[in-house]
């Protein structure tokens, strides 16, 4: 933020009652892009093109079907190029609104390169301990006949995290990115057309979503085709193609990482931003929302864009490539057991899938037109009615592209009918995914039952307004859990009784039934992060929009964008929990055969009776509510800054109010900025470090099962899985927990903005901002 920001060294306001000078700055960018940016177009053509050529020479080396999935992942590179140009070629509209749009895309940058320092720094340092781990733990001699010795184990797994790490940290860059540079084209868009305005958000929200789910598509490609080659994959005495999967936990892991605490910084920043923005200005002051008046109104809406944005586009990532790694493991297993002649096709399924997402997902971005009236919002289709017929058309594709992946991929000899029982797996998963969708727009859209009645609730008082969200929440948590349990049963059903068996004649593709259902319900993935990016670059439109003190025709096309992002941000978030609900059975599975094969040793069942896994289920349950704690903690200290600070300009800038004065806007960014990077860093820690120690502490009287000595986790007893049972029971009870609280932030968000609201009088205007701000939990 520059010096006339810092200092509110700006001209009075009834001087320039509409503009704020001095606000545009050169926004910063990582020294990557601005390397990028000075190269010579030619050169930097030539490098891109000795660059795809080497990836495509290596995926040739491994299999055509890598070749297939490199293919598709560069066209939907080109297709978002495209769509970054066709956005940026739209009009920032007048200067007033310019000035704006730079404060918040200087304010998000500031603290996107600031974190991203802090988590970079954090990932070397535990690159360095991961390194160490794997230079000192044994290794078994089938290990090291297959080129897999201490030193080579160790490099593997620290270039997986590391290069995991910087693809999530990127994906997370390039949600934030466009978002805030689509802002103010939306707000310019809303004072002609609501059509373009809606096309504008959606596009802009469509590239982030190609670019996250193609980074992790290709990224996972490259490393299993790089590991391929240089291990000699399949060769005489080298390892195993089933087992390569194996190696590329380390890329999950590094994406789990960054995505972690660009959620908890990027959450704590939103949330304190926006809670202590209200207290003060719609309570205190009786000032709008968005108000230029109110010194916290810039933060907040920085926060849309590094919490919703970045820290969105980091977590999906991180939820695709972990999806599709555990489910290679659990191919590439099942095929082993099966003795499958080519069990490429299991192994690489999850990729082809993904892949066809990039497809179809781009088919339902383009299907998003809405009307031809060029009118206001009354004469203009709902914009959730445009976005639910464009989820629709990627549905319909999903199903058909499923159907031809699993007869193209899953086709054997040994079960001819296997590949049917697996696409209605995926179809299952698909399903899972609507029914989702439909839930939480449900519980959160402001056209249904449970809106009106929340906001109803509200002319009552606080008591009854936050009593019915806190209901309303936890009766949300009933249709899911019904939904993922039928959903988990069914596809294991069905992969049980596909016909696939072991060498004893045991049904074996259970397991991997369930991986096809959740490949299912992510299969539009790049469509529904195309949904959730809408919502900030709407709310953000609104802002400006409010802050430049446009006409209201112009404020109702953005409020009712706003609205329907509300609700398509809670659809991501329901989205990401029912596939978070299905993977995390999937993950646990993974997790059990990986580290069967490090010990040897059959592991197909976890004991809960014995007293140290019984204990490790116990504390995996609290430590979902004691995370859940510390993060609600840290955004209740840091709004507590904002709301002083805010107080004060207040107090000592009297003429604020009256426009003779300028608020401070750089100071309350500073406050969040600085705060929710310090405050992330507790919660963070908790989720990292207490696996390892709690399986440590456990079980460190047990034979020396230690982390370097994976053969001696599987004794008798099973004690050392005490950690086993950890990530499934935190995975339980965050379903029921995050459902709850989504529900209740979703909610709180819309009553207060419907129609039904502004006719109960002033009594509910004046309670609603506290239903909303116990709503704000939604961080966790």
């Amino acid at each position: 933020m520059d010096d006339a920001m810092e200092t509110g060294n700006l001209a009075p306001y009834q001087e320039r009652p509409r503009t704020f000078p001095n606000m545009r700055s050169k926004p910063s960018l990582p020294l990557m892009f601005q390397i990028l940016m000075r190269m010579n177009v030619r050169l930097l053509f030539v490098l891109l093109f000795l660059g795809f050529g080497a990836i495509f020479y290596i995926g040739a080396s491994t299999s055509p079907i890598i070749v297939f999935v490199f293919s598709i992942c560069i066209i939907s590179f080109i297709v978002s190029i495209y769509l970054t140009n066709w956005v940026l070629g739209k009009d920032e509209g007048p200067p007033e609104m310019v000035q704006i749009s730079d404060a918040i895309r200087d304010g998000a940058e500031g603290f996107f390169k600031t974190q991203y320092g802090s988590i970079s720094n954090m990932a070397l340092l535990l690159a360095l301990i991961i390194f160490g781990i794997y230079m000192f733990r044994s290794t078994t001699p089938q290990q090291e006949s297959s080129g897999l010795g201490r030193l080579t184990s160790a490099s593997i797994t620290v270039f997986s995290f590391l290069l995991g790490a910087v693809c999530s940290g990127m994906a997370g860059y390039v949600g934030m990115w466009v978002s805030v540079r689509a802002n103010v084209r939306v707000s310019s868009a809303a004072r002609r057309s609501a059509r373009e305005a809606l096309q504008i958000a959606v596009r802009a929200g469509g590239f982030s979503a190609l670019v996250v789910v193609g980074m992790a598509v290709i990224g996972v490609a490259i490393l299993y085709a790089i590991f391929y080659v240089w291990l000699g994959v399949d060769a005489a005495g080298s390892m195993k193609v089933t087992d390569l999967p194996l190696l590329l936990v380390g890329y999950g892991f590094g994406a789990s990482f960054v995505a972690l605490f660009a959620q908890l910084g990027g959450g704590i920043y939103t949330k304190a931003a926006d809670v202590g923005a209200d207290l003060v200005g719609k309570v205190e002051q009786g000032i709008p929302e968005d108000d230029p008046r109110n010194p916290a109104v810039i933060a907040d809406l920085v926060g849309d864009n590094v919490g919703d944005c970045a820290a969105r586009g980091a977590d999906l990532f991180e939820s695709i490539a972990a999806e599709i790694i555990s489910a290679m493991i659990l191919g590439g297993t099942m095929a082993q057991r099966c003795k499958i002649e080519d069990p490429s096709g299991f192994i690489l399924f999850p990729l082809v899938i993904h892949s066809f997402d990039l497809v179809i997902s781009s088919v339902g971005i383009f299907s998003i037109r809405g009307t031809r009236d060029p009118g206001v919002i009354g004469v203009m289709e709902d914009p959730m009615m445009i976005l639910q017929k464009g989820y629709s058309v990627a549905i319909i594709l999903a199903v058909l592209t499923f159907g031809l992946s699993t007869w193209w991929m899953l086709y054997t000899e040994q079960a001819p009918s296997a590949w049917f029982n697996f696409a209605l797996c995926g179809l299952v998963g698909i399903m899972t995914a609507y029914i989702f969708v439909w839930i939480t727009q449900y519980y959160t859209d402001y056209k249904h039952e449970p809106v009106r009645k929340l906001a109803l609730s509200s002319s009552t008082g606080h008591g009854t307004n936050i009593i019915a969200g806190i209901s309303l929440g936890l009766e949300s948590t009933a249709l899911p859990v019904l939904v993922i349990s039928v959903s988990i049963v069914l596809a294991f059903w069905l992969g049980q009784t596909s016909g696939l068996v072991d060498e004893a004649g045991n049904p074996t593709g259970g397991l991997f039934g369930t991986a096809v259902a959740t490949m299912g319900m992510l299969s539009t993935a790049a469509y529904v992060l195309t949904m959730d990016m809408f919502g900030p670059i709407a709310d953000n439109a609104g802002g400006i929009v409010e802050m430049s003190q446009q006409p209201e025709s112009v404020r109702e096309i953005t409020d009712v964008l706003d609205a329907a992002g509300n609700t398509t941000k809670a659809t991501t978030k329901g989205f990401a929990i029912g596939s978070a609900a299905l993977a995390s059975f999937l993950l646990f599975s993974a997790y059990m055969d990986e580290v069967a094969s490090f010990a040897h040793t059959p592991f197909t069942q976890v004991d809960i009776a014995i007293p140290e896994v019984f204990v490790g289920g116990l504390l995996g349950s609290m430590l979902i509510f004691l995370f859940s704690a510390w993060a609600c903690a840290a955004v209740g200290r840091t709004a507590q800054e904002v709301v002083n600070e805010v107080r004060r300009q207040f107090i000592e800038k009297p003429g604020i109010m009256d426009f003779k004065d300028k608020p401070d806007y750089g100071r309350c960014v500073a406050i969040v900025a600085s705060a929710s990077l310090r405050e992330m860093i507790k919660p963070g820690a908790l989720a990292i470090i207490s696996p390892i120690f709690i399986g440590t502490i456990i079980t460190d009287h047990h034979r020396g099962a230690t982390l370097t000595n994976p053969e001696n986790l599987l004794i008798p007893c099973q004690p050392r899985l005490a950690p086993a049972l950890l990530p499934l029971h935190i995975a339980l009870k965050f379903l029921l927990l995050t459902f709850l609280i989504l529900i209740d932030s979703g909610t709180t968000h819309n009553f207060i903005s419907d129609n039904l609201v502004r006719e109960l009088g002033l009594t509910t205007h004046l309670v609603t901002p506290f239903g909303v701000q116990i709503g704000n939990r939604d961080i966790i």
